[in-house]
Formats: structure tokens, sequence, C-alpha cells
């Protein structure tokens, strides 16, 4: 079973998901930061982001692991070095070749066959997990996602702006796993909501469909 819970950066999905997670008892799936482990090994292995095919076979090589909030990459805890920005724009090059969704949808749909998960990325409920049992499209003001992000990075807030534009135009235009809410899903604009608000909204639609503890 799984909540799926897609946006744009800066949304605030990765917040929000965690705090559905914990106030249903269910596990916290970030589909991110696994892209961001591909970009992480792809810049220390100096391979090519543009290279689908060689980032592929890399994908396939590395060992990837999330538990209790961390993030683990072929043993070592990364989940620091990941949110680097440099690592940010890497993820967003690396997640728009094929050979990478197709090795990263296969993980995480073997993980949420084996348990009960909030997953949050940009395709969860569109391509990962199309037939989840709630889906949500997070949203929010390009200048309040652009503020989030200066704030949790420390990076000028107009560096910030021109980043998540490209970063979203990346998003929506690639040709597997675009960006884009899907047909079923309850979107809401996160702008100007506390993260309790917008997650309490979701356990509350989640336990009217019989998810999680009520």
């Amino acid at each position: 079973m799984v909540i799926a819970i897609d946006g744009p950066a800066g949304a605030g999905k990765s917040t929000v998901a965690r705090a559905v997670a914990r106030a249903l008892g269910l596990t916290y799936l970030d589909s991110g930061a696994m892209y961001r482990c591909v970009a992480l090994a792809a810049l220390r292995s100096g391979a090519s982001l543009d290279d689908g095919i060689g980032l592929g076979r890399l994908v396939r090589g590395l060992q990837v692991a999330l538990a209790d909030g961390r993030v683990s990459l072929d043993g070592e805890d990364v989940t620091d070095a990941i949110r680097a920005p440099d690592v940010s724009a890497a993820a967003s090059r690396v997640s728009v070749h094929p050979e990478v969704r197709e090795a990263m949808v296969e993980r995480q749909r073997a993980l949420i066959a084996a348990g009960d998960y909030v997953a949050e990325g940009r395709d969860i409920g569109t391509v990962v997990s199309p037939d989840a049992t709630l889906k949500l499209f997070l949203t929010a003001s390009d200048t309040e996602r652009a503020r989030r992000r200066a704030a949790e990075t420390g990076e000028q807030l107009a560096d910030v702006r021109a980043a998540q534009a490209r970063r979203d135009a990346r998003d929506r235009e690639r040709e597997h796993g675009a960006l884009r809410a899907a047909d079923d899903a309850v979107e809401i604009d996160t702008t100007g909501l506390s993260v309790d608000e917008v997650a309490g909204r979701i356990a509350d639609l989640a336990v009217q469909r019989g998810i999680g503890r009520s």
C-alpha cells in the first residue's frame, strides 16, 4: 500500500511526507534521495551527466539504503552530502535519462511491494505506483518555493529562482517520468500553509480511505 505525494521542488513534499508517515504509522520513502545518490556517485566518479547509458550501468552497481531518516550509498552515510547544491543540480540532470529512471523505478516498486509507504517524488503516482491508494500533488507559488529552498541551502534567492526555473523545465519536459499530477490526484497548494496543516489534510484523506491509524 502506498500514499503517493508528487510535486515540484520546494513544494514541501519531503517534510510533509515525513509528517504523514509518522502520523499514520507508515514508512517514508524519499525517491529524490535515491536520484541524489546517483548524482553524487556520478560526480565523484567523473561520469558524464549526459551519458544515459553509462549512468544506467552506474545505477545498477550502486547500493542505496534509506533507514531512520538517513541515506547511505555503498555503505557510506551521505545524508548531508546529497543535499549540496551541486548534487541537487546534477540530480535533475541525471534523472532525465530513461536508463536511470528505469533502474530507479524498479527499486522503488520493489520497496513499495514489500511494505506500506508514504512515497514522495515527481512520478510516484503516475509511473512508480499508478495504483496508489491515495495520490497527492503538492505545489506552491514560485516565490514561496524559492524562498523555502534558499532558507534550506543558504543560497541567494535570485540564484535559487534561476536554478528552480531550469529544473522545473527539465522535470516537465522530459520524455520519461515527466512531472505532472496524476488524473486522480488531490492537488494541494501549500503556499502559506504550515507543515502540520498540509500533513493534517492528507492524514484525514488517508483515514477516510481506511489507511493508517484512525
